[in-house]
């Protein structure tokens, strides 16, 4: 039997599926990941459900065809393929954080780096500060394959005004208000822990005072780029 809830929002779950499938081309583009592993997902508005990438499936085969639908239980509702190891992990944190529409995981080099230091990426870079608002923090080392991820995803970004957390000797999760948004995260995340570990082999990174952080936040958050004009 066909689910009803695919029926009622049919036009946002195809849309999601191109989107989806088409995004995953940014992440072996900004050499974010090796082989299969990597995934992107993304809330279908309105519903408990969402679109992510099939396990093992190569990036260059990726379609909307092959992307899955589940529940935020993790439950197949769509597709013809398992859905990522990682769906556990995204549905977590569609459920728990509201606001997020979108979740990117990656094992991107020097973010991975840092997180199999367990060290959270100081703010030493107005990109940083701009993007993230503070420090790229550390969550807690958890198996793959169930909730506990997500888990730690949503206990750790509860503390911090950062989009990305570094799991503990496993890789980055970044989140957005859409797919879209979860990727550029992902993609400034690599740059960012590239430049602060580069700048660690000079010397001791000076960080950014917590005024400046504050400011430089707060303008990249609500005034740069285009604003909508008020109707």
């Amino acid at each position: 039997m066909t689910d009803p809830r695919l029926a009622a929002h049919r036009a946002d779950i195809d849309r999601l599926k191109e989107q989806v499938a088409a995004l995953h081309a940014y992440l072996p583009r900004y050499e974010l990941v090796v082989w299969t592993a990597g995934n992107v997902s993304a809330r279908v508005p309105g519903t408990d459900l969402m679109v992510i990438k099939p396990s093992g499936v190569e990036f260059e085969d990726l379609t909307a065809d092959t992307m899955v639908v589940t529940d935020l239980q993790g439950r197949l509702v769509e597709g013809d393929h398992s859905p990522s190891s990682d769906t556990a992990s995204h549905a977590f944190v569609y459920a728990h954080l509201p606001h997020v529409g979108g979740v990117v995981h990656t094992h991107s080099t020097y973010a991975t780096a840092w997180a199999a230091r367990r060290q959270p990426i100081p703010c030493c870079t107005t990109m940083q500060a701009d993007e993230f608002g503070g420090d790229i923090p550390v969550g807690p080392l958890a198996l793959i394959g169930d909730e506990q991820i997500g888990r730690g995803i949503v206990d750790t970004l509860a503390s911090s005004r950062s989009k990305a957390v570094l799991m503990a000797n496993h890789g980055p999760f970044t989140v957005g208000t859409d797919a879209r948004d979860a990727v550029k995260v992902a993609v400034m995340l690599e740059e960012v822990a590239r430049c602060v570990h580069l700048s660690s082999q000079l010397g001791e990174p000076i960080r950014l005072d917590q005024d400046m952080v504050d400011a430089l936040f707060d303008r990249y958050q609500n005034v740069y780029g285009q604003r909508k004009a008020a109707s």
